[in-house]
């Protein structure tokens, strides 16, 4: 299995369901000749300390891998990134603790720059010395080549519409491939590239 957790941009807010980042990995999975079952346990609106609440209840069935997509909602609050360092931490370190066989990704998020630049590089920074410290892969940023792209988002900025969905879906797969062929679920075929 590999499990999806997350925020609204995990969850798909906005979207099909079937459309949303994690159901998009599913088919590349599946088109590769990958055999996972993939989960999406997003959630909208949670921040850190909401997932590290939910642990005990989204933990409950062993993965092969665990991609973690958090703090997003602590930026856009304007939490302290000290706080919201030790928090994911905390998330990694439970993890680790209940499921040491998983392959854990750790996806890369950025603050709104209306916080200021300190912010947004400790934020940034945040996420790298996050992964050096807990033994995880780092996964690119989620909205890379979407954020601030009017034509890529929904009405409010902030979760991408369908086209956006897909390059969010393409850098998610482009950092998990390489990961999943590791894990148990066969090796993927470098020829399978389908875009959804």
């Amino acid at each position: 299995m590999i499990l999806f957790l997350g925020t609204s941009l995990t969850a798909g807010l906005g979207l099909d369901p079937d459309s949303a980042y994690p159901a998009r990995i599913q088919r590349k999975a599946d088109s590769a000749g990958v055999h996972f079952e993939v989960v999406n346990a997003g959630v909208s609106g949670e921040t850190s300390a909401g997932l590290l609440r939910r642990l005990d209840w989204v933990l409950r069935r062993p993965a092969a891998v665990i991609v973690v997509e958090t703090g997003a909602n602590d930026g856009l609050r304007g939490q302290p990134v000290s706080a919201t360092r030790a928090t994911i931490g905390k998330v990694l370190d439970r993890i680790a603790a209940e499921q040491p066989t998983a392959k854990v990704l750790l996806v890369q998020m950025e603050a709104p720059t209306n916080l200021g630049a300190r912010y947004t590089r400790a934020f940034h920074d945040m996420y790298p010395a996050l992964a050096r410290e807990h033994g995880v892969t780092l996964l690119p940023f989620l909205l890379d080549r979407v954020a601030g792209i009017p034509s890529l988002n929904q009405a409010d900025g902030i979760h991408p519409n369908n086209k956006g969905e897909a390059i969010v879906a393409e850098n998610v797969w482009r950092g998990l491939k390489p990961e999943i062929g590791r894990s148990g679920g066969g090796k993927v075929r470098d020829s399978d590239h389908p875009t959804f």
